[in-house]
């Protein structure tokens, strides 16, 4: 291997036509492209709304690991007394207005 050559990262190096997702419309990408233009991807809403990695505490949905007991913006488990988990951006559900994660609302296949 010459030391002189960037290194490459054959699995990222697609060479081979994809079709757009949002329009169907076959293309061969160009480095990172995703959709087939910039017309096409102004054109179009987003597939998914992107979720922050972080979110403000206030809107953070905790889980406590011994009890599973959820909690909005409270990072101690109010019956157990120790620390809970980060499950994610969130808030009360409309309904019964218990603590929901975003994550709990996306089709299991989308879920990172």
């Amino acid at each position: 291997m010459d030391p002189t050559l960037p290194s490459r990262n054959d699995a990222r190096n697609d060479s081979g036509a994809r079709s757009c997702p949002v329009c169907q419309q076959s293309f061969v990408p160009r480095g990172r492209q995703r959709v087939c233009s910039p017309a096409c991807r102004h054109r179009h809403p987003p597939l998914m709304p992107s979720i922050p990695e972080r979110a403000p505490r206030a809107t953070t949905i905790y889980e406590c690991p011994s009890c599973e007991t959820r909690f909005l913006g409270v990072q101690r488990c109010e019956n157990c007394g120790i620390f809970c988990l980060r499950v994610g951006p969130g808030g009360p559900c409309p309904y019964c207005d218990e603590p929901v994660a975003l994550v709990d609302l996306l089709p299991i296949d989308e879920r990172r």
